[in-house]
């Protein structure tokens, strides 16, 4: 198998280009043009933040045979797009999930999002490093880690986390890489990286997007979802993605769902409505609220009128019974994937994963633990009547009882929330300081989906604004982050600096007052 050097070098050796710290641009006139940038903007940057694992060495062949095409550009044309490594694409490189486990699972086949990106004639440019197995392994661990590809960092501020697991397909968009790239969410992982790197990120109403094979944690919420540079790619990638698969029972009735989600960006989308504002899910920092306090001020300037919530019954019922659901889960669905990969995986079931880690132990466990693995292989099977009581009791409260009640009771259009506080630092010492996903865990379990999208700076470093809704109302959600990205227009670029504190105004603070 390659190393993770030798693609990266096969993809720009071939590549034939000058190198150019220009970032992607809005959409390039051919797929040739897209790749050339967006391969030397991966060599001018990525050995600051790790973001990609492997560019496809097919790449500038995928965007020659897309541009000798005779017939229409689909909607992607013009764009490179970044996989998540736990998706898998056909060609030489392997989904590996971060896991050394997985360093042979070269598979051959698309996963079916990635045959429709393909068909919407993006070039599918590589894949982007994440948390280990979605951040799953441990509740130790440090978001953004995996044994495959390191740490990956955040280009506004290199010491800090990019949050995860989709952290590489976040920092990658914020670092001007690629304008878009797909991530998966089970509960944060697409919405936080988007947020802490500043950008745009959506996770779909589980069940629009098929998880036909990618990496799985969980059936119950599992999706995969557009990471990208504003909120108008992200409707245009997933309207790219969106629709049945008979391979995912979950997308069975998708279609009848799917929405014309480009013709949703009005700028004048928030007239008229009704918001929730979720004040029990503030409090993250004193500096976030202020900077959520201005963007519900946009908000009510465009046309909204705001309703406060204070209050959840029951929300702290919800991760004890989501723990359990997610565990045995994760066993069921990854030795399911696990029995598909191609002979030369000798890891065929969780506890295969477990045994390989410990026999590993001082690359895969040096930093952090297995704990949830081994109490995951602990749980006793999809018909275990604990399990089944844990989901519904998690369903019903983030579901029926949260959003659902919410929204009917205050004749609501759309909860928001700040989507999480800025990026914490890297900490191999005691993992990740922050912990949770706000709000978004009430979408996450419930299958919902949440939006979020650049709503300013703490000391330079990005927050994000969630905008949450019901089941299929992906298109109503778009069309009210981009009235709030057009009013607002404060999204920050990355300036790759060390650390905040070494920079202004955080920098000259920190200097005992001249006297």
């Amino acid at each position: 198998m390659l190393s993770r050097s030798a693609l990266l070098f096969l993809a720009l050796s071939s590549a034939n280009f000058c190198f150019s710290q220009t970032a992607v641009p809005a959409k390039a006139p051919t797929a040739e043009a897209a790749t050339r940038i967006s391969i030397a903007r991966v060599a001018a940057v990525d050995s600051k933040i790790h973001a990609v694992i492997a560019l496809d060495p097919t790449a500038m062949t995928q965007a020659q045979a897309i541009d000798r095409k005779k017939s229409a550009r689909g909607l992607l044309y013009g764009y490179t797009i970044l996989l998540k490594d736990n998706i898998e694409a056909d060609g030489l490189l392997p989904t590996t999930a971060g896991s050394m486990a997985l360093l042979q699972n070269v598979t051959h086949r698309d996963a079916p999002l990635v045959s429709r990106l393909r068909g919407a004639d993006a070039v599918i440019l590589g894949k982007t490093n994440l948390s280990e197995w979605a951040n799953i392994r441990s509740n130790s661990s440090i978001s953004g880690w995996s044994a495959v590809g390191g740490q990956t960092r955040n280009p506004f501020a290199l010491d800090r986390n990019p949050c995860g697991s989709s952290s590489g397909s976040a920092a990658a968009v914020a670092a001007g890489e690629v304008d878009a790239a797909i991530g998966t969410e089970t509960d944060g992982s697409i919405t936080c990286p988007a947020a802490v790197n500043g950008v745009v990120g959506l996770k779909p109403t589980v069940g629009l997007v098929s998880r036909a094979r990618i990496v799985p944690i969980s059936h119950s919420q599992d999706t995969a979802g557009p990471i990208a540079i504003n909120v108008a790619l992200a409707a245009r990638v997933l309207q790219a993605m969106v629709g049945s698969d008979p391979a995912d029972v979950a997308t069975r009735t998708a279609d009848a769902h799917v929405g014309d989600y480009l013709a949703a960006l009005k700028s004048d989308s928030l007239r008229g409505t009704r918001i929730g504002v979720l004040r029990f899910a503030t409090g993250w920092s004193a500096k976030t609220d202020a900077v959520f306090e201005q963007a519900l001020l946009v908000l009510k300037n465009q046309g909204a009128t705001l309703v406060d919530i204070t209050d959840l019954k029951d929300r702290d019922k919800i991760g004890e019974a989501e723990t359990l659901v997610l565990q045995t889960e994760l066993k069921a669905d990854l030795n399911a994937y696990l029995a598909t990969t191609p002979a030369s995986v000798k890891i065929r079931t969780l506890a295969d994963v477990i045994a390989f880690n410990a026999s590993h132990s001082d690359r895969e466990l040096a930093l952090f633990g297995q704990e949830n693995f081994i109490k995951a292989e602990a749980t006793q099977g999809l018909d275990d009547p604990a399990y089944k009581a844990a989901r519904a009791l998690s369903l019903r409260i983030a579901g029926h009882d949260g959003i659902d009640a919410m929204l009917a009771a205050n004749d609501l259009d759309a909860l928001v929330s700040p989507t999480m506080p800025p990026a914490w630092k890297i900490d191999v010492a005691n993992g990740d300081q922050i912990s949770g996903s706000g709000a978004g865990g009430l979408a996450a379990v419930a299958g919902y989906p949440h939006l979020t999208v650049p709503m300013g700076t703490v000391m330079g470093l990005p927050v994000g604004l969630s905008f949450i809704g019901p089941a299929w109302s992906e298109a109503r959600l778009l069309g009210y982050g981009y009235a709030y990205e057009q009013a607002a227009n404060v999204r920050a670029k990355p300036g790759f600096v060390s650390s905040i504190e070494d920079v202004e105004p955080a920098a000259v603070l920190l200097e005992p007052l001249k006297h």
